[in-house]
């Protein structure tokens, strides 16, 4: 067995969305991602940071099941760091006024600390963290 991973970390990550176009306009309009493609004949976005990259897939179905991180195998969560704790309350206060989205709840401390986070559930039915950890 190999010494180091035979991997370079995560290139992309790909979510199926409720509502091509909300979760878009959360992550370009409230987030300040921008868009570099996407896939009009499976309708698709490709979105980016600076750093991470994720792909949002427009859901196939007109009644697509909502996410259940207790009964469903796959994405419990994923998280994006922010820059310090200031950055994390001032992004939750625009987040949780963004059309659409669902608080589960407000930044606290990870656990003992001192990491903090709170989780949100963006327009498109992911579920998302968004964190500060000065460590």
């Amino acid at each position: 067995m190999a010494d180091t991973a035979a991997t370079l970390g995560i290139d992309h990550l790909g979510l199926t969305v409720e509502d091509l176009m909300l979760s878009l306009s959360f992550f370009t309009d409230c987030l300040g991602w921008k868009q570099f493609g996407g896939n009009p004949d499976y309708p698709s976005a490709y979105i980016t940071d600076g750093t991470a990259k994720l792909t949002l897939w427009q859901a196939k179905t007109d009644s697509p099941i909502g996410f259940d991180r207790f009964q469903n195998v796959g994405l419990h969560h994923f998280a994006l760091k922010l820059a310090s704790n200031e950055a994390l309350d001032a992004l939750f206060e625009e987040v949780k006024n963004w059309p659409d989205v669902v608080v589960e709840f407000a930044p606290e401390l990870s656990g003992n600390g001192p990491k903090r986070h709170c989780m949100v559930y963006e327009p498109g039915g992911n579920r998302l963290e968004l964190s500060y950890d000065p460590r």
